[in-house]
Order: structure tokens, then sequence, then C-alpha cells
């Protein structure tokens, strides 16, 4: 079934640019100028992929993509900025982006990204659905995690988390009591090689913290392993 894909910036020569190579490659492409109609688009063109300029009209990328993910729409989103600022990189993926690119960039490069994010959002589906219930539910403590759901809860609370957030918990609860390196956790839950970005890892490992934690200075459930990464354990009994 052909893929649709929202490429939503506010200059025509990339739309016209993303929109040739998109369709060459075999992609059903819907275009948008600013933020608003973006969004707009977003809700109600049901894509499988938007890619999304950092610096738009009416509405920047970062408040399309934090706008989005709280109305629940998981649809992954690759953000574009002109500015290669770390600042926006890892704030636009704490909201819940899927990806980053800088411009100038290549037109096959972001194909080949649109494929590897696409790719991945399928096997994540489909590996959904091949779960049980029983089985598929991961309980450690208090945090209780329903993949086939996309939630977790901790103390019988909904926890509030990103896409990202999500996954990174479920991959350290499935390796539980295994130290994974934040070059492991990149490749696994982000499926891209920052080039050592591992700032992206602290930034969520903190977030999930302040969410799971009673004492996030005495965390105990995701330990840092000095000079090594991170670990998900059972907390011991006070």
């Amino acid at each position: 079934m052909e893929k649709k894909v929202l490429v939503v910036d506010d200059e025509q020569s990339i739309l016209t640019l993303l929109q040739y190579n998109l369709e060459q490659a075999g992609y059903r492409v819907v275009t948008a100028m600013d933020g608003e109609e973006g969004k707009n688009l977003a809700l109600a063109e049901n894509a499988d992929l938007i890619i999304l300029d950092l610096m738009l009209p009416k509405l920047d990328g970062i408040e399309v993509c934090k706008q989005l993910r709280q109305q629940k729409i998981m649809t992954p989103i690759l953000m574009l900025t002109a500015k290669d600022d770390e600042f926006d990189k890892v704030l636009g993926l704490e909201l819940g982006a899927d990806d980053y690119m800088t411009k100038p960039f290549s037109p096959r490069e972001v194909v080949a990204r649109v494929k590897a994010i696409l790719r991945r959002a399928q096997h994540n589906k489909e590996g959904q659905e091949n779960m049980q219930d029983d089985a598929s539910q991961l309980k450690i403590g208090e945090l209780k995690i329903l993949p086939e759901h996309y939630e977790a809860y901790f103390a019988e609370e909904l926890l509030e988390l990103t896409p990202k957030e999500f996954e990174l918990l479920l991959y350290l609860a499935k390796h539980k009591g295994r130290v994974l390196t934040r070059d492991q956790l990149l490749s696994a839950v982000w499926n891209y090689d920052f080039a050592g970005d591992t700032r992206i890892v602290d930034v969520h490992i903190s977030h999930l913290r302040e969410k799971i934690e009673h004492n996030t200075k005495k965390p105990s459930y995701i330990k840092t392993i000095r000079g090594l990464g991170y670990k998900l354990e059972e907390p011991k009994a006070e």
C-alpha cells in the first residue's frame, strides 16, 4: 500500500525538491507551507510520516510537534532545521520527534531516512500485534508497561510519556538487569547513529526518572553505571 508523507516547510524550493524525490521513491506526498496548515493536515490526512521544518510561520516546528503529541498523534516525525543547534536538536527529540536532519541535506539521504523510520514503525506495529496481552505486560516494582497499548503506569497512575520516552523505558524493561551503553540505547531506540550524541539519551533518562522515581537523586529503578551506561532493575525493599 502506498505510504503518505506530509512535508511542512516554508521554502517552496525545498518542498518541490522533497516532493519530487519522495514521489520518485513511491510515496504519496502532501505539502504545507506554515505550521498551522501543517498541524491541520497532520490531524486530517492520516499521514504515515511527517517531515517538519523547525522554523515555520504561524506555528514553529517545535510547537507543531508538541501539539500533535499532546493530541496523541503518534505519526513518526522527521524534523528539519537550518541551524546546527544542539539545544534545538535535543528539544525536538524530547518532544517526540523520531529523527533530525540539518540543512543543507541530500534528498537521497532524506529518502533513506524516511524509509528507515517507516520500516521501524512497521516493525514495531507488527511486533505489538503479535503479542499476547498477558505475556506482553511487563511489571517491575510499581512500574507496569503495556506495549500493545503503548501505555505505562507507575503506582497505578498512567504516565504521560513521549513516544521516545516510552520506547526507551520499554527497551530498558525488556533488558532488565542488563547494563546498556548509551550507544546501544541510541541505536536501539532512535535507530540512528547520532555520532556519539549521547546527551539525547541522558536527557530522556532524566525525564523518565522524574516520572518513575520517588527520589531522583537516589534512583531505585534506573541506575547509572559510571563509565558504561544505564540499567533498569527491581527496586530493593527498604
